[in-house]
């Protein structure tokens, strides 16, 4: 989007790609759809950036989710919105994203080489290109950084624009995975691998603060690892300072139902079963996966007959299913993250032009820079939206 919208206005343009295909990362975003973006509006948009939001207003303003879309149209690729104002191509084919970008670049004018960037080329406290690892020099009037951060390293997302960034002068901020699963040192997860949970509400507490930190309604995987799927992913864009035991996932498996409701559904549950054992009561009330979890959790030991269990033990086993605890140990792996949280502190870019304040010459786009959103389409518009901005102002506008 940098090249192709820097070259749109004459300038020569060359992008080092050291892939043997361009946009290779797009292939694999939105589990092969690529979801491009969130069809929403600009206040929507950075209400749902959980870090440095108020810095893409202007980028935002300029390449809105709509004109984006507009693009995406007007280059051959029919769109369509789903649930969450979650965009997709229509074809569900991420190639068709990928081959109107390619297109966009080459019509534009971009030269293509194939390479490596390393390090880059300053003088005078101006960028004047970049050295590729082969040895060889590219001399420029200006070089937009737009590497990406560190997850699917595979991709070619392996960190070297925040080493070039470091080599300017700038400071790069913590890195960390982010819209990753979550590791839970709770044994039970791996006892009902394979569930997923799709209307149920999560809460995130920090145990250190005391307080809940985000929310949020819609689906929850569980793994042998712990937990994955949409809540999951979003939650652990909140989860600064992770150590083990700081966050606890707090899941509402009956949201729909207050803690009365709930209440008088488990006595009419235990009315019709109150001859049968407590292991053997949950079928209709929970996936069958879940039921020996709970059982456990509960503290009523599996035998119990329904017609005795307490009124205190019964409420404590409501409890139980409205706040479900799963205790987070830690973060997957980077490379198993959809984005990279920190990047290029935000405060020594233009926020309008994507400039560094410290390197003229020098720009900045998409995921190296320390701005990330949840999952929905966000992190691609950011990345969209920071390089039309690049591209509009590299060597002025």
């Amino acid at each position: 989007m940098a090249a192709g919208t820097a070259a749109g206005r004459g300038l020569d343009v060359t992008i080092i790609e050291r892939n043997k295909r361009m946009a290779r990362k797009l292939m694999i975003t939105g589990k092969g759809r690529c979801n491009i973006t969130n069809n929403c509006d600009v206040d929507e948009f950075i209400a749902n950036l959980p870090r440095n939001g108020k810095f893409l207003y202007s980028a935002l303003s300029r390449f809105s989710p709509r004109d984006l879309m507009a693009f995406f149209e007007k280059n051959g690729v029919s769109l369509k919105t789903e649930r969450g104002n979650r965009v997709f191509p229509a074809s569900d084919r991420a190639v068709e994203i990928v081959d109107a970008l390619v297109s966009f670049a080459r019509k534009s004018g971009c030269r293509l080489k194939n390479g490596r960037a390393v390090s880059l080329i300053i003088g005078g406290g101006r960028c004047r290109g970049v050295r590729l690892d082969s040895g060889e020099e590219i001399l420029a009037g200006a070089v937009v950084i737009c590497t990406g951060g560190m997850s699917y390293p595979l991709t070619g997302s392996t960190g070297d624009g925040y080493v070039m960034a470091r080599q300017a002068g700038h400071t790069v901020t913590p890195l960390r995975p982010s819209l990753v699963p979550l590791v839970s040192e709770d044994g039970w997860c791996g006892e009902a691998q394979g569930l997923s949970l799709r209307n149920c509400a999560v809460r995130v507490e920090d145990t250190i603060k005391n307080k809940i930190i985000y929310q949020d309604f819609g689906e929850i995987l569980f793994t042998h690892f712990g937990v994955s799927g949409p809540i999951a992913l979003s939650a652990s864009a909140h989860m600064d300072g992770m150590r083990p035991g700081r966050y606890r996932l707090l899941i509402d498996l009956k949201p729909a139902l207050t803690e009365e409701q709930l209440d008088l559904r488990l006595i009419r549950d235990f009315e019709r079963n109150k001859n049968r054992d407590f292991a053997n009561s949950l079928d209709n009330l929970l996936p069958r996966s879940l039921c020996p979890v709970i059982v456990s959790l509960s503290g009523i030991p599996p035998k119990t007959k329904c017609h005795s269990i307490t009124r205190e033990r019964r409420r404590g086993l409501g409890a139980l299913l409205k706040s479900l605890p799963v205790t987070i140990q830690g973060f997957r792996p980077i490379d198993e993250a959809i984005i990279t949280s920190g990047g290029v502190k935000t405060s020594e870019i233009n926020s309008k032009t994507m400039e560094s304040r410290i390197v003229k010459g020098l720009y900045f786009a998409g995921e190296v820079i320390d701005v990330d959103g949840y999952t929905g389409g966000f992190n691609l518009q950011i990345a969209f939206s920071t390089g039309a901005a690049a591209g509009r102002s590299v060597l002025g506008d």
